[in-house]
């Protein structure tokens, strides 16, 4: 009789400044990296796609001298593929250029060849191939309100998406626009931010206009999401009717990263920077804060963290991962990367001293995938 091994093993991308790393672990405890790729490339977007029984990874790539484009690996990062023509490009007529990929994102087990993009300009993108060739929304492209949206420091972002299980039921936050919600797939778009703060605008509680740094949706309860603002974190249970603000408990109401749980109805994460003036961890003691009460409470996270941390974590810097316990991982403006295997109760650092960190994806695979793993008999 064969030894008894895992079956399952796990990969994190880290997507910098200066390319992308990759590192497996059979325990989430200890790593072993890989890379770079795409060196010297901007990677802001991650996607790891596990449906159909396979691993692909896309990444939004972005040169100083092709421009950008989504490139994918179906063998954890040994082989790439590059569309020639790119994988996200306006058609004629548009009289516009993608800048940067800011978000990939693979639809449910549903519709399982479906993932969505986020670019810059704002703009939604959809592919219907497994990330290989994406078609620009025209629903939220052609929107009335897209000239007055605006850039936030990062540029002018379509971050977030979140899709419900039907697929009909589709949110998408910007820098800076706010939050816009459709209801029939993506024809055909409406904000929805009543309740969220835009303190810097003449009218502090507009119509469209906030700059919303993340969404995302609790898996667990249908019609509930969950924003990180520029000052301000929220909640909605009516499908973004109207949100309210779960901040009070966190010491601060700054912050990229919104993280919530794959299944347990009420958790989330967040990873709160003293004030937009001053983004770094309050009293420069790095944590990351967890509710398990749709926002009600908050628990600080900071075993194995550095207490002397003057870096950032971005919005898209941070994941879970949907083992049992849920697997959370960030990395930091200062090139540090860190990996808890119970939910943030305990970090151990998988990486430091990469270039700035702008994306992580952590995701659980097939120990076959992983080389040197252990495998079944």
């Amino acid at each position: 009789m064969g030894c008894m091994a895992t079956e399952e093993s796990y990969v994190l991308a880290i997507g910098t400044k200066k390319g992308l790393w990759l590192a497996t672990s059979q325990d989430r405890q200890t790593w072993s990296m890989s890379g770079p790729h795409f060196l010297m490339s901007e990677v802001p977007s991650i996607g790891i796609d596990t449906r159909n029984g396979r691993t692909r990874i896309m990444v939004g790539v972005r040169s100083e001298h092709w421009g950008p484009t989504v490139a994918h690996s179906d063998d954890l990062g040994a082989t790439w593929t590059e569309p020639e023509q790119g994988a996200i490009k306006f058609p004629e007529g548009t009289d516009a250029a993608v800048e940067r990929i800011w978000q990939i994102y693979p639809d449910a087990d549903a519709r399982p060849g479906v993932v969505w993009a986020g670019a810059e300009p704002i703009s939604v993108w959809k592919s219907t191939d497994g990330g290989e060739h994406f078609e620009l929304n025209r629903g939220l492209w052609d929107h009335p309100h897209r000239s007055e949206w605006g850039a936030g420091y990062g540029g002018a972002a379509a971050h977030s998406i979140v899709v419900n299980p039907s697929g009909n039921n589709v949110h998408v936050a910007m820098s800076t626009g706010g939050v816009y919600r459709s209801l029939d797939g993506g024809t055909s778009w409406e904000p929805r931010n009543k309740g969220i703060s835009a303190y810097f605008m003449p009218d502090p509680n507009p119509e469209f206009g906030q700059c919303v740094h993340k969404i995302a949706a609790d898996a667990a309860v249908e019609g509930r999401l969950y924003a990180q603002n520029h000052h301000g974190v929220y909640r909605t249970d009516d499908n973004g009717e109207n949100w309210e603000s779960i901040a009070e408990g966190l010491p601060a109401d700054f912050g990229f990263v919104m993280l919530t749980h794959p299944r347990r109805p009420g958790t989330a994460w967040v990873v709160p920077l003293k004030a937009d003036g001053e983004r770094i961890p309050p009293d420069a003691k790095l944590a990351v804060h967890r509710t398990d009460d749709a926002g009600k409470t908050w628990k600080r996270l900071d075993s194995g963290l550095p207490q002397g941390e003057y870096n950032a974590v971005l919005r898209d810097a941070a994941s879970v991962d949907t083992a049992e316990p849920a697997g959370v991982y960030f990395g930091t403006r200062g090139g540090s990367v860190y990996a808890s295997p119970d939910e943030g109760e305990h970090f151990t650092e998988v990486a430091s001293h990469l270039p700035d960190v702008l994306c992580v994806r952590g995701a659980v695979v097939s120990a076959a995938l992983v080389p040197g793993a252990p495998v079944p008999a």
